[in-house]
């Protein structure tokens, strides 16, 4: 078959990207034909998103696939989730999105925990996660101000939605990205009608919500003849960049019970599931639920990764005045003292940047009674045998959660590159695990366009192509290594 051509753009919170995924009927390549910033602006003080720049972006994204790539099949767009901005009957935005790191929202969160709306109410009536960044807590903001906005406002969409709007002229809430507002109810898949009369807000604000994989529209005319192409097909892709990178894992063994980690300075760990899990065990553990690509829901959680570790990095370098590569650490830490210390990655200490994280872990370690780390491999095998440690005991709960053991270990993200800490992690859980590829995001952006376009039927059908198109290493658990993983995570639990 004639070799086709998708357009995904990939938004993060700090840049983005414009990829080319070359199909030939068996495989895909991704190739990056534009890379841009993403920079948010503080004005009258509100911190926004600059969102008109970010969509001039998304033209010169276009502009520039089509120098070598004339025929495109479809673009899809996905985003950071939580954030949004509303229009007026006239489809004209009425202000900036603001950013989620405006400070009125922790402060919004606050007088609604007092009003009874605590994070464990919300999370028990939507399901979701529920963080002070949250959109509730913006909507929230707005209704304290008495702000205008919200009285002159007839439609809500989120940041993928206002850039398929642009394009199409046609609204839609995509559904992955609505389950993050913590307006939407995952268990009845509707907007909330508690929260909405707490807000004061009537559910006519909110367009039809529409599954990953449906046609929005094409290219308005003006638009395509200003960037002088012909009206491109714009499906809502797996619109939240979370959910869109466990569309892309490449699940090796579909009949097995999965758990997935992908594996950047935050790491995200969870299951796919069929329905939400909502109760006080989900709630208690940290987990929480979002929606995943046809109609599936997510059960997973943040986890500070390897954010320690980068950070300890620049210390190293500092002290070294040099500029010392990763190679260098994955050679030194395998030569250090096994099992001497451990952390949880997850404690506050960790997570503000520090000028010397080396020693907040070395007073860390004392506080807890253990040996101290001391010298870059020491520090560094420290770190990378509690993340794996931590990876096992969210695993133990997302097991104790869903009932179902795991069996398979899906490790995505730009750690799988470390093959030792891959090697651990698949030893101290004594199951496979498949490592890769290292971008997933992207995947799952261009498996719901061939959905929508009728080129595949389904996820598994996408994962499948994945798995024949990367590079997927596979790591069977060595089995000597179990039991003394075993032992030392008895000692990990205590320090917790």
């Amino acid at each position: 078959m004639a070799e086709k051509n998708y357009l995904v753009f990939d938004y993060g919170a700090s840049n983005g990207r414009a990829i080319i995924a070359r199909y030939d009927g068996s495989r895909f390549d991704l190739e990056a034909v534009h890379r841009f910033e993403n920079r948010p602006v503080y004005a009258s003080g509100t911190l926004y998103w600059d969102i008109l720049r970010l969509f001039s972006e998304l033209k010169e994204g276009i502009i520039a696939s089509k120098k070598n790539y004339k025929n495109i099949e479809s673009l899809g767009i996905d985003t950071w989730g939580v954030d949004f901005a509303l229009f007026d009957k006239n489809g004209k935005m009425i202000s900036n999105p603001q950013h989620y790191r405006d400070s009125a929202r922790s402060e919004a969160a606050r007088i609604m925990e007092n009003e009874g709306y605590t994070r464990k109410k919300l999370f028990m009536l939507t399901g979701g996660l529920i963080l002070d960044i949250m959109g509730i807590y913006h909507f929230y903001d707005l209704k304290l101000s008495n702000s205008p906005i919200l009285k002159i406002a007839d439609k809500f969409l989120m940041i993928p939605d206002i850039f398929n709007y642009f394009l199409t002229g046609m609204m839609f809430n995509e559904f992955t990205e609505a389950t993050t507002s913590i307006v939407y109810d995952l268990r009845n898949k509707t907007w909330s009608r508690e929260i909405l009369e707490f807000l004061g807000i009537s559910e006519n604000l909110f367009p039809e919500v529409v599954q990953p994989g449906t046609k929005i529209g094409n290219i308005q005319k003006d638009i395509a003849e200003e960037l002088d192409i012909k009206p491109i097909s714009v499906i809502a892709s797996v619109s939240h960049d979370t959910a869109s990178a466990v569309t892309g894992i490449p699940v090796i063994d579909k009949n097995k019970n999965w758990c997935f980690v992908s594996m950047g300075t935050w790491l995200v760990q969870g299951m796919e599931t069929e329905k939400p899990i909502v109760n006080e065990d989900v709630y208690s553990s940290g987990f929480a639920n979002e929606g995943g690509v046809e109609g599936r829901n997510l059960l997973s959680k943040n986890i500070n990764g390897l954010w320690i570790i980068q950070q300890c990095m620049e210390k190293w370098r500092k002290d070294e005045g040099r500029n010392i590569a990763w190679p260098e650490i994955d050679e030194m830490f395998p030569r250090a003292e096994a099992f001497r210390s451990f952390i949880d990655v997850d404690d506050s200490v960790f997570l503000p940047p520090s000028p010397d994280m080396p020693k907040v872990i070395a007073e860390y370690c004392k506080e807890k009674g253990q040996k101290i780390p001391s010298g870059i491999g020491s520090v560094a095998r420290c770190f990378y045998e509690s993340l794996v440690l931590k990876i096992r005991y969210n695993v133990g709960r997302l097991e104790n959660l869903t009932g179902r053991k795991v069996e398979l270990m899906q490790l995505v993200g730009g750690g799988t590159n470390n093959r030792l800490l891959c090697q651990w992690i698949a030893d101290a859980l004594g199951v496979m695990v498949a490592a890769g590829p290292t971008e997933t995001t992207a995947v799952g952006n261009l498996i719901a366009q061939m959905i929508g376009n009728g080129e595949i039927k389904s996820v598994e059908e996408g994962r499948q192509l994945c798995i024949d198109s990367a590079d997927i290493k596979r790591y069977e658990p060595a089995g000597s290594e179990k039991a003394k993983w075993d032992t030392v995570y008895d000692k990990y639990i205590r320090i917790l």
